[in-house]
């Protein structure tokens, strides 16, 4: 576990374990690292470097006052400051669900030298096409007007409890998910949401040049991310599909023995066929 120092001085909280391929992972929006602390074990024993982080103003990052301290641009160099101290001088492989399949895609894109591949769960490239774009908007803004009336709290116990948590809270990663996203500094949440997740581009044109090895992921009953999940099948030059049946949102919580088998098989063909 370390406290990293981001380019504008935000502290960012990250943990790596193992000594293998290093696989960054980006939770979800609103959500911890502790989101995929189903996978940290599973991973280390099958030899791969598991590593954890949380945005600015996620988790136990800190959660700067000033607006304008959340911009993508930011975020993109927090990952790879990550990076620089976890896996110095190798490429990773970039996992992430929702938001953070995205902030993976934009990376690649921008940083192709820096990436091994991805592993996209239950995500997609944003949206295009104007209307959608401004009804993803006015959802990011609903959610932030909820955090910062009611609290952190409050938001994972509402309707959105699915798509935070998964299908199953009664289950201990679930729980351990929620108790973590209630403890948030709620000002980060709120920033994050409308400086960040409300106007982040969209990456539909350029998902053809990135071109290393990806895994799209998606739950069975995941209905808003299928979609999603079909364009970028069609349009990664390098990718693999997989469906997880039973799953919701957050596959890796709601289906973790089945979403680490799909990935850690992805990972040793990667291990095998790309150079580090």
């Amino acid at each position: 576990m370390a406290t990293l120092v981001a380019e504008d001085g935000v502290g960012l909280y990250a943990e790596s374990r193992g000594s293998g391929i290093p696989v960054i992972f980006s939770n979800g929006l609103c959500t911890t690292c502790e989101n995929f602390r189903p996978q940290l074990e599973a991973f280390v024993a099958a030899g791969a470097q598991p590593i954890l982080w949380d945005y600015r103003g996620h988790g136990r990052s800190e959660s700067p006052d000033d607006p304008a301290a959340y911009t993508l641009d930011r975020v993109l160099g927090d990952l790879g400051r990550v990076l620089d101290w976890a896996a110095p001088g190798r490429r990773a492989v970039l996992g992430g669900v929702s938001f953070g399949g995205l902030a993976s895609l934009h990376f690649a894109r921008k940083n192709p030298e820096r990436v091994r591949g991805l592993i996209l769960i239950a995500t997609g490239p944003g949206f295009k096409n104007p209307e959608a774009a401004a009804r993803w908007s006015q959802a990011s803004e609903r959610s932030a007007s909820l955090i910062e009336s009611e609290g952190s709290a409050a938001f994972v116990a509402s309707k959105a409890a699915p798509m935070l948590i998964g299908l199953h809270p009664e289950r201990p990663a679930a729980r351990a998910a929620a108790r973590a996203i209630a403890d948030q500094d709620p000002i980060g949440l709120v920033h994050f949401n409308r400086q960040i997740a409300a106007h982040v581009p969209s990456i539909i044109d350029e998902l053809c040049e990135i071109d290393c090895p990806a895994l799209v992921v998606v739950g069975e009953k995941d209905d808003a991310f299928v979609r999603a999940a079909d364009v970028m099948t069609a349009r990664l030059p390098r990718v693999e599909r997989e469906t997880i049946p039973g799953a919701g949102h957050m596959a890796n919580i709601d289906e973790s023995e089945a979403f680490n088998a799909i990935a850690l098989q992805f990972l040793g063909r990667i291990a095998a066929n790309t150079p580090e």
